[in-house]
């Protein structure tokens, strides 16, 4: 999964959290935060955060961080073929256990991506799966980030890849805002909204309040928004790229959660 956001300092940088599920085999991983590369290219932007920063925190309270990729793990990085593309950018390579039932909070990680020394601007971060899916039964099983919602620009945009497979897959995707209040979170999203985009850019479907559309479908997956103003959706979508887009009704600002979950 990728999210791009404008990265602020403190409570409103990005935060990327993830779940490791199935077996007992650790699944390696590349995090990447990427900042100054996003101004190049076909589709250049501005603003962009000058030097990314990214930190990967473990269930057990370690932290694996790096400011630039090529301090550390240069060559294991540019042998996945997705080493970042300035060397103010960020990455790390992790072997990482999936859930552990008899271990509460195993499996449990999150990327925090800031701007190195108070920077801010748009970043992107990244999480990518370096095992071969058919000889691992580990999966990535939740995919979140949160960050500070701003108009235009400041949309957090989430992307995700849905695998091949002899059958469409189910996923479920919320948007949270209100509740975050209940976790102390400062300034949260009052009435955020989802959309859900093809890898051609087309809007497959989107949602304002979560109970307007496949309520009883919501409610059946256990992980049903606690505020009405909060977004949700179920889609089975065929193997293929697809971005959500998680915005403020109205224009408006505030701290949101997106999270993806396969419905194994």
């Amino acid at each position: 999964m990728s999210t791009r956001i404008d990265v602020l300092t403190g409570d409103n940088a990005l935060i990327g959290g993830f779940i490791i599920n199935g077996g007992t085999t650790p699944k390696k991983v590349l995090l990447r935060g990427i900042g100054p590369s996003l101004a190049t290219g076909s589709a250049p932007l501005t603003g962009v955060l000058a030097d990314p920063t990214l930190e990967l925190h473990k269930p057990d309270g370690t932290i694996i961080s790096n400011n630039d990729w090529r301090s550390t793990q240069e060559a294991e990085i540019i042998a996945t073929g997705a080493a970042p593309k300035s060397d103010l950018e960020s990455a790390i390579i992790a072997t990482l256990p999936p859930i552990n039932p008899s271990v509460p909070g195993s499996g449990v990680y999150t990327a925090i991506l800031s701007g190195h020394n108070g920077g801010t601007g748009i970043a992107l971060v990244e999480i990518y799966d370096l095992d071969n899916a058919a000889a691992a039964p580990s999966y990535l099983a939740n995919l979140s980030s949160r960050g500070f919602v701003q108009p235009v620009d400041g949309v957090m945009i989430g992307g995700f890849i849905v695998g091949a497979s002899t059958e469409a897959t189910q996923i479920f995707i919320r948007a949270l805002g209100p509740s975050l209040a209940d976790e102390q979170v400062a300034n949260p999203l009052q009435n955020p909204v989802l959309e859900l985009h093809n890898g051609n850019g087309a809007l497959i479907v989107s949602n304002d309040n979560w109970a307007d559309t496949d309520k009883d479908a919501i409610i059946a997956t256990g992980l049903a928004p606690k505020n009405a103003a909060e977004s949700a959706m179920i889609a089975s979508l065929p193997a293929g790229n697809y971005t959500a887009v998680l915005s403020g009704a109205g224009n408006t600002s505030g701290v949101a959660l997106i999270e993806v979950y396969s419905l194994h």
